[in-house]
């Protein structure tokens, strides 16, 4: 049974990194849970139509828009299911409440889940043990787990320093995530150092830059620093040409004029 789910874990892992390099470029679009709206609803399949076409890795929704998607978007792009939801209209957006489990997302035919934990939140301890909780069922069924984890609440004051973000990602590591998404602190010499501290590969969000051009050149800095790539929604999803931006971050990310490599058993060498 464990070789099995061992099994399970390294094809979905292989999946999700189609280059073959091991980097990422993720593009969520769970905001329209929390904030509302992305788009309208008949352009949905079209957004993603582009980031598709754009070469991103995978997107990230909630369940019931994974069920409404077209399904044929998702032959070269992966599928992760975001497991954590609140609200702009909540009295504490920050506390983060599970509205999936792992089950829901494999019956959907994701190559992995997500969840949401904000560090220093009122409700931070109910989060982890979500998160452990989450953590356990993707050994048991195989699951790659990205943990979002951010510094957010009462309890976080001033610009967020490289040594939380050292901190919060080796958290992730501690309870079982596979992957690791959080904000880039400045400056970016101190990044250096709070991605060595993570065991786990580092994706960073695209924090508030507002020009096509200084999103480049953020993605650039973050590879520059050990980052393994991007996880990048609102800047995304907002764009002018979504798949065209796309398009620039995988040319960073990945290398130029390159395509996601067709799956065979090599690409599992290594694969945890």
């Amino acid at each position: 049974m464990a070789n099995a789910t061992l099994t399970g874990r390294a094809l979905r892992f292989a999946r999700l990194a189609g280059y073959g390099d091991g980097r990422l470029v993720l593009v969520p679009l769970d905001h329209s849970v929390s904030d509302g709206p992305i788009t309208a609803a008949v352009r949905f399949d079209e957004l993603v139509r582009d980031i598709v076409a754009g070469g991103a890795d995978g997107i990230v929704v909630h369940k019931g828009r994974a069920r409404l998607l077209d399904p044929t978007l998702f032959a070269t792009c992966s599928l992760i299911v975001h497991l954590s939801a609140s609200t702009v209209h909540s009295p504490d957006g920050n506390a983060k409440v599970l509205v999936a489990d792992v089950e829901e997302a494999l019956r959907l035919g994701a190559d992995a889940v997500s969840v949401h934990v904000n560090i220093g939140s009122d409700t931070e301890a109910k989060q982890l043990a979500d998160m452990a909780k989450v953590a356990a069922a993707c050994d048991r069924w195989g699951m790659p787990l990205l943990a979002m984890i951010y510094l957010r609440g009462p309890r976080i004051t001033g610009p967020v320093t490289p040594e939380q973000v050292a901190h919060v990602v080796t958290l992730a590591a501690e309870l079982g995530a596979d992957l690791v998404k959080t904000a880039f602190a400045q400056p970016a010499d101190g990044m250096t150092d709070a991605v060595a501290a993570s065991p786990l590969p580092v994706l960073v969000a695209g924090g508030s830059h507002d020009t096509r051009a200084s999103l480049g050149e953020f993605a650039r800095t973050a590879l520059a620093v050990g980052c393994q790539g991007l996880a990048i929604g609102r800047r995304v999803f907002t764009a002018p040409a979504p798949g065209r931006l796309v398009r620039e971050l995988v040319d960073i990310v990945h290398g130029p004029t390159v395509a996601p490599v067709p799956f065979s058993p090599s690409r599992l060498a290594g694969v945890q």
